[in-house]
């Protein structure tokens, strides 16, 4: 059995890591923190958790992670960087589901997250934990920065064409929604249900953090620099991530077959027919990315659908999905289960 550490583990996506991994059959959960919930029983904060986990949220200074084969990190942006070299020392592998390690350039991490990288020196050993890119870097990994959700599902629209050449890599457009979850689970006036309710708004037009990321494993399956405009949105969901993606693509390019080609072994990615419209109730509390295509007026402009579950596939799923790949598990394991309707 695989001991596991979660470190934040009163979040959304850290109760999502521990939805996944009380099922998971090769997992023993051994440790889960919170400095504020210290002492409290899992179940009491998460009811949903109760006969399925018996554990207490530890306070960090004192949980001994060091006796996990593996630390998940669902804590804010500047976390991990300041344990990750310990632990690994001490022989644990590393998930972080923070933005930590997405980033090869330390300076421009500098510059998006507002502070100094506590250790730099790993960032080129970690492996950008998209799977159906990276699976083999993945699997010899000890750090594993999992993606954002956003970059996720953007990243995954665009990725056939990219690899295959076939896209106006100057004219890249990503206009995304996501739902309140993908804020976290705090007390922020935008995320208050009389605010998001009943409302839909852009925001961080001008920039927003996950931009860096999108652009750069986009500019690594191009082979070149690309030019993108990310434009991300609120919607009053919860769950869920839409993804519409523009490009132009050349006549004759069968889109289909290039979807279909480069999808064809993956578990996690759901290439639907032809002229559908996937939507984000399709993937809740999923780890599915859902992707269908349409050439509007026929012309060489191509639109991209692509959906996914923040919380899932946008995060604590894809990380378990990381995991599974890390310690040659079948990668489906834990993560079985289908979307929840209505």
């Amino acid at each position: 059995m695989i001991k596991v550490g979660i470190v934040g583990g009163t979040g959304y996506t850290g109760v999502e890591l521990l939805r996944l991994l009380a099922r998971h059959p090769d997992v023993d959960l051994t440790v889960i923190t919170s400095r504020k919930e210290a002492g409290m029983p899992v179940a009491e904060m998460f009811p949903n958790l109760r006969g399925h986990i018996d554990l207490v949220f530890s306070d960090p200074q004192q949980a001994n992670l060091n006796a996990c084969d593996v630390v998940f990190f669902a804590t804010p942006n500047g976390i991990a960087m300041q344990q990750a070299r310990d632990l690994l020392s001490a022989g644990a592998r590393v998930i972080d589901l923070a933005a930590d390690f997405r980033i090869q350039d330390v300076s421009v991490w500098q510059h998006w997250y507002g502070m100094e990288h506590a250790c730099p020196e790993l960032i080129a050993q970690a492996a950008y934990g998209l799977p159906e890119v990276n699976r083999a870097q993945i699997r010899h990994a000890r750090l594993v920065a999992n993606p954002g959700c956003y970059p996720t599902a953007v990243q995954l629209g665009f990725l056939p064409l990219l690899e295959a050449g076939v896209a106006d890599t100057q004219m890249l457009i990503a206009d995304v929604k996501s739902g309140v979850s993908g804020a976290g689970r705090k007390a922020e006036i935008p995320a208050l249900y009389a605010e998001a309710a009943d409302n839909f708004k852009a925001y961080a037009v001008p920039g927003h953090r996950h931009l860096p990321e999108i652009a750069q494993g986009l500019t690594r399956f191009a082979g070149q620099p690309v030019n993108l405009t990310f434009v991300p949105h609120l919607t009053p969901l919860i769950r869920g991530i839409h993804a519409t993606l523009y490009t132009r693509v050349a006549q004759g390019v069968d889109m289909q077959a290039l979807f279909q080609k480069r999808f064809a072994q993956e578990a996690f990615v759901d290439v639907m027919p032809a002229g559908s419209h996937p939507e984000t109730r399709s993937v809740r509390a999923s780890n599915l990315c859902r992707i269908a295509w349409h050439r509007p007026q026929g012309g060489d402009m191509v639109v991209i659908l692509s959906v996914i579950d923040n919380l899932v596939k946008g995060a604590a799923g894809q990380a378990v999905q990381n995991m599974n790949i890390m310690f040659d598990l079948p990668e489906v394991a834990g993560l079985e289960a289908v979307a929840v309707l209505p």
